[in-house]
């Protein structure tokens, strides 16, 4: 089975697998980020009790954000080295989360419709096909499922802050990290998820202030974005 994902995308954050989880380091921003985006979803589904997905969970700061409000969580990644990091700080953590190292792909291909609740953060931009990963997506959650996406937009805006500005002038995110060309305007996004399925409930801008070292919700998507979709329930005959 193909998998839609990129080799050199893989192996650079396989390489940094090891410092995912000092707050000080070169994952800071999304150490920062994470208490916003667990609480948007945690504010839009019903955790207690749900089967949870998250693909892409590198060192797993989302997953164990879903663990400690009880939802049952499955979280993949390609990156062994981010898996393996994530196992040992929820062992550490004493949360029980089944980390694996696997495609969205091959787990759809083996439990579709089986998840209450997908999420998908800061991975459409990294891979060769992201209408294809929504596609996957949709299919691992069950109809009335929800589905949880965070990506960041293509304009000038978004390429002055968040490539020039946070690359290579702030630091504060390693140089190559993003490359423009493969960042996703929500409109592009909404279409992928219309065609598989999917209506769009709600987007929302994330502001990140690197000088006060804080991440807010706001009302504008114009860099980065939360949205949340939902899996169309299944026509009554």
């Amino acid at each position: 089975m193909s998998t839609n994902s990129d080799a050199s995308e893989i192996a650079k954050f396989d390489a940094a697998s090891h410092r995912f989880w000092d707050v000080d380091g070169e994952f800071k921003p999304l150490h920062k980020l994470n208490p916003v985006r667990a609480r948007y979803v945690a504010e839009r589904a019903r955790l207690d009790g749900a089967r949870a997905l998250d693909v892409g969970c590198g060192g797993g700061l989302l997953s164990e954000s879903l663990a400690r409000v009880g939802a049952h969580v499955t979280a993949v990644d390609l990156a062994p080295g981010m898996v393996e990091t994530a196992r040992l700080h929820a062992l550490d953590s004493g949360l029980t989360i089944d980390y694996q190292v696997e495609s969205a792909e091959r787990l759809a291909a083996k439990h579709a419709g089986k998840f209450d609740v997908v999420t998908c953060m800061e991975m459409l931009e990294h891979v060769p096909d992201p209408g294809a990963a929504v596609a996957v997506l949709a299919s691992l959650a069950r109809p009335g499922g929800d589905l949880f996406l965070s990506t960041i937009n293509r304009n000038f805006k978004s390429f002055a802050l968040a490539i020039v500005g946070a690359e290579y002038v702030a630091n504060i995110v390693p140089r190559g990290t993003h490359e423009y060309e493969r960042l996703l305007k929500p409109s592009e996004v909404a279409r992928f998820a219309r065609a598989a399925g999917l209506d769009v409930l709600d987007i929302a801008g994330l502001r990140y202030d690197p000088v006060r070292e804080q991440c807010t919700l706001t009302s504008d998507p114009s860099v980065n974005y939360l949205m949340h979709l939902r899996r169309r329930a299944a026509a009554t005959p």
